[in-house]
């Protein structure tokens, strides 16, 4: 009898450990990171987006469709759209939320308050939007990357002096929606003083307002205009304010390249396609355990210079070698 106890008992254990590795060999679950995007897949910058953000997950050792599945949903320029959307990806159970534009981000984030949200990015303040607490301690559930630094405006009003050295006057356009903040404001205002330049601020409310600021623009014999960020009126008419520029016969410094692209004299603003691939970090550490309340917002480290040579041409002016030389691209 007891020879026959240890035999099963034997039987027992080599059953047990036979079936430890089929235990052991159980595939861990893939994270799912959903991407929310306010354009479409025929947009320009839809591949260059989508490869940058990609080679930043696999820079930090992902493979998209392996080791993490990334579900992309577009809304094809209507923005109406970003909340369904938002909601549609919380819905998945995805595990990090890349919310791409300030409408995407402010829709991700009535979409939940539990899933991360990495920003990626932000055209506008997120701590004055109240995406974040401050951008060195978030809080909640959103973090990532914000296009602006206070910086960014002196930096095109320097170079619009460089390239139109008798300006003596110029007006700063932008929405009385996205006023800019009181450092960048200062900083503006010093910088100005510094190059002999006097700034007359003109804030327009909606799309029928732009006409009026140009004109009084040119009431106020501005020599150039600074186009400041704003997705509500600014970018949402950008052929228009490209226009109007160009009808008033006005130099103007924009912070997106579709401006440019479209007939600005120049723009100089983040490299966009940069901030999506730093994005990547943010999943990487999030899904690795961090929480987005303590990961610092990121402010712009690269920046594209764009100079559109035929409009400058058209106005009369001659863009400095030292200009072009830094140039990313010039438009002839």
């Amino acid at each position: 009898m007891g020879r026959r106890f240890a035999v099963l008992a034997l039987g027992l254990a080599l059953a047990s450990s036979a079936s430890a590795p089929s235990r052991a060999q159980t595939p861990a679950r893939v994270p799912t990171v959903g991407v929310l995007i306010p354009g479409s897949t025929t947009a320009p910058t839809f591949v260059p987006s989508r490869e940058a953000f990609e080679r930043g997950l696999k820079e930090l050792g992902w493979t998209p469709g392996q080791t993490v599945r990334v579900e992309y949903r577009y809304a094809d320029g209507k923005l109406e759209r970003l909340r369904d959307l938002a909601q549609e990806l919380v819905g998945a159970k995805i595990d990090v939320l890349v919310a791409r534009s300030t409408q995407a981000i402010r829709a991700a984030k009535e979409a939940t308050t539990t899933v991360p949200i990495v920003m990626s990015a932000s055209g506008l303040d997120p701590v004055q939007l109240g995406f974040v607490a401050s951008l060195a301690r978030p809080g909640g559930n959103v973090t990532g990357l914000t296009l602006l630094n206070d910086e960014l405006t002196v930096k095109q009003l320097e170079l619009l002096k460089e390239v139109v050295p008798r300006m003596s006057r110029v007006v700063v356009l932008g929405s009385s929606a996205v006023p800019l903040n009181t450092k960048g404001r200062q900083a503006l205002d010093t910088a100005a003083r510094t190059l002999g330049i006097q700034v007359h601020h003109v804030e327009v409310h909606d799309p029928a307002g732009l006409d009026s600021a140009f004109a009084e623009a040119v009431r106020a014999q501005a020599n150039a205009v600074l186009v400041r960020a704003d997705p509500f009126v600014m970018e949402a008419n950008d052929r228009r304010v490209v226009a109007l520029a160009d009808k008033h016969r006005l130099p103007a410094v924009y912070w997106m390249d579709t401006y440019a692209q479209l007939g600005g004299l120049m723009s100089y603003g983040a490299d966009l396609f940069d901030v999506h691939r730093r994005s990547a970090s943010y999943v990487d550490r999030i899904l690795k355990g961090a929480r987005p309340a303590d990961l610092p917002i990121e402010e712009p480290t690269k920046f594209e210079l764009v100079v559109n040579l035929k409009t400058a041409r058209a106005l009369g002016l001659t863009v400095p070698p030292s200009v072009l030389a830094r140039a990313n691209e010039v438009i002839k």
